[in-house]
């Protein structure tokens, strides 16, 4: 079944980026998917990159941690604390590479997930702060979550569920 405008949308301005998409599941799943050890069963790919390690105490104050492996064999450490947790409607995180990334160096940010229950599943909003001064990467992070909200589309629509 084919839903009206299901496809993965992003933009930004100079501080936010904005993304959504509606995913063939339901918000326990999706958060499921982004916020346990599922995060290695579909975020990434072969040509772009891969996350492994992930490590979370999801709780108000808990940290995250994921290694971002890329395809020639580089390990990017990346992680957070959770600031927010409203089970299955909405998780705040902050993020920050523990590397200088090209456009945000070791800049730390906020991303928060936003889950609604449709007909057809759940629709993903995700807003990530924290970019003032770092228009580039807010730039880049806008298509990056385009792509990952695809990743996660594909993850569920081909079957797949979270535990």
């Amino acid at each position: 079944m084919m839903l009206p405008h299901n496809w993965p949308r992003a933009m930004a301005n100079a501080e936010t980026v904005m993304a959504a998409a509606e995913i063939l599941a339901s918000p326990e799943q999706v958060l499921a998917a982004l916020v346990t050890t599922d995060v290695e069963r579909w975020w990434g790919s072969p040509e772009t990159y891969r996350m492994t390690g992930w490590t979370a105490d999801l709780r108000v104050g808990g940290a995250w941690t994921v290694t971002v492996r890329t395809p020639d064999g580089r390990r990017l450490p990346a992680g957070g604390t959770f600031l927010e947790i409203e089970m299955p409607r909405r998780i705040v995180q902050t993020r920050r590479y523990d590397w200088n990334h090209p456009t945000l160096g070791r800049h730390e940010t906020t991303v928060a997930y936003l889950l609604e229950s449709t007909a057809a599943g759940t629709r993903l909003t995700i807003c990530h702060g924290g970019f003032a001064g770092f228009a580039d990467a807010a730039a880049e992070h806008a298509e990056g979550w385009a792509r990952v909200l695809g990743w996660l589309q594909g993850y569920f629509g081909e079957g797949r569920r979270a535990a």
